[in-house]
C-alpha cells in the first residue's frame, strides 16, 4: 500500500517513495489500459496429413513439417529479383528487365 505526503512545492499529495502524484478520484475510476490480445485458432484437422492442428503455434509447426507455406504469404502477380544471376539461374525476371 503506498503512503502519501505532501509536497509543498507542488502543492499536491505525492507518493513517499516515487514522488509520483496522488491519483484523484476521477482518475482512479478510469479503466485500466490493457494491451489488446487475439484468441487462438480453434482447432482443424491438417488437409495435408490428417493430423489434428489445435492453435497457431501447432499450425506453424505442421506447416513447417510438411514443408509448406502459408498462403497469404505468397506473393500476387510474377516475382521480380533484385540479383540478375540469381533471376536468370531460376527463370525468373529481374527487376531491370522488362
Amino acid at each position: 500500500m503506498a503512503k502519501y505526503v505532501y509536497d509543498r512545492a507542488k502543492g499536491i499529495m505525492v507518493d513517499k517513495i516515487t514522488g509520483l502524484p496522488m491519483l484523484n478520484q476521477l482518475e482512479r475510476a478510469q479503466p485500466l489500459q490493457t494491451p489488446m490480445t487475439f484468441g487462438d485458432l480453434p482447432g482443424y484437422q491438417s488437409p495435408i496429413d490428417g493430423e489434428w492442428v489445435e492453435g497457431r503455434r501447432a499450425r506453424k509447426y505442421d506447416l513447417e513439417k510438411n514443408n509448406c507455406v502459408d498462403a497469404n504469404d505468397l506473393s500476387t502477380g510474377p516475382r521480380k529479383l533484385k540479383n540478375k544471376r540469381f533471376a536468370e539461374k531460376r527463370g525468373l525476371e529481374h527487376l531491370l528487365e522488362r
